[in-house]
């Protein structure tokens, strides 16, 4: 049976593998995370009581090629069946029964503003249910997972963010268990449908803190310092146009978190899929809102009152967010929950987006 992976919300065997099947939203923070990895350049002072070990060197970009034919991109649109997706992220896909529909009604009235949401289904329409939706992949060792990623406003009108644990584990970006494979962003995914198609990944980007050596560190260290975002490069649709003409896009931005801002986050948790404590299986998309803070634990994590877990992983956390359309700006993406950065129960915690985020980002829209 499979063991759920990096408790960023998903390594290193023991630990290595543990980061590949439980992706979603948690991150393990070692007292030695910053020794191990330089926070991020806009990024609070993070203080641990004891440290080993030496910083890492510059923070570059890695990058990684996706789907660059006509011939791998049919095979990953075809490879990603209805059943496939509805079943990604089980532990033992094999014996699991597909997962029912989620048929909660929409409502077309938009949600109050700055209306407190610990977790619900999002009914209210908008931009959102457009440009957010499920990410889905193929672990090193042939077991489908899944993610949450945003399309993002962007020169080339086909850049898409994520969490970088959704991309990939620490290690040589070249090794073949490093990055996940089978990349495939379902805007507005529900209930197994691709509403507005299913996008391939051309490629992609995260911080090159990630190439650190896995013996030493592990994933949950360069999350929590900081890094934990990933950006990609979507495939044209079928018929040539790029994904943000097809979907519309979210604004994106650069800075220092604000205390007690009021936030909104979106995500596809999928939890234990059949399992009696199931609340989300992934069929639709959920919605939290609330003031964000940092995590006592990892105070470069900030998060909202939020009840989702596995499968939010690489969710946006909007700030400005208008209910009454369904756009904001993203400002962070899903990491972890409050188990392991700390904080009441339940909190949502984001990487927010700052120069590293924006070095990525520039590379992605120049592609």
């Amino acid at each position: 049976m499979r063991t759920p992976s990096h408790r960023p919300f998903g390594h290193q065997d023991g630990t290595r593998r543990r980061l590949r099947h439980a992706i979603g939203a948690t991150v393990a923070v070692s007292a030695a995370v910053v020794a191990l990895v330089t926070p991020a350049a806009d990024a609070a002072p993070y203080n641990p009581s004891s440290t080993s070990g030496s910083a890492a060197g510059a923070d570059t970009t890695t990058t990684h090629a996706g789907a660059t034919t006509a011939q791998e991109r049919d095979r990953i649109n075809a490879y990603w069946t209805p059943e496939r997706m509805k079943l990604a992220g089980a532990l033992v896909p094999e014996i699991t029964p597909v997962p029912e529909d989620d048929n909660t009604p929409d409502d077309p009235r938009p949600l109050p503003s700055d209306t407190p949401d610990s977790g619900a289904v999002w009914t209210h329409g908008g931009a959102a249910v457009k440009n957010v939706g499920r990410l889905f992949f193929t672990f090193s060792d042939g077991y489908d997972g899944s993610c949450t990623a945003t399309v993002v406003t962007s020169a080339n009108r086909s850049t898409v963010i994520t969490a970088a644990h959704c991309l990939r584990g620490v290690g040589s970006p070249s090794a073949d268990d490093t990055w996940h494979h089978n990349f495939y962003f379902v805007p507005g995914y529900r209930n197994g449908t691709k509403p507005l198609g299913g996008f391939s990944v051309r490629t992609m980007a995260t911080s090159s803190r990630w190439d650190a050596d896995p013996g030493t560190t592990e994933s949950s260290d360069v999350a929590a310092a900081g890094y934990d975002t990933g950006l990609l490069v979507a495939n044209p649709a079928a018929g040539g146009r790029r994904i943000a003409d097809v979907t519309g896009s979210q604004h994106i931005g650069f800075g220092r978190p604000v205390e007690d801002e009021f936030v909104h986050a979106f995500g596809y948790p999928k939890y234990g899929l059949n399992d009696p404590g199931d609340k989300y299986v992934g069929s639709r998309m959920i919605h939290c809102a609330g003031t964000s803070h940092p995590g006592p634990k990892a105070p470069l994590l900030w998060g909202e009152t939020c009840d989702m877990s596995s499968g939010a992983s690489g969710g946006p956390h909007l700030a400005h967010f208008d209910t009454r359309t369904g756009t904001g700006t993203v400002v962070g993406v899903t990491t972890t929950d409050e188990e392991l950065a700390g904080g009441q129960t339940p909190t949502l915690y984001a990487t927010r987006l700052g120069d590293s985020a924006h070095r990525l980002y520039d590379w992605a829209q120049s592609r």
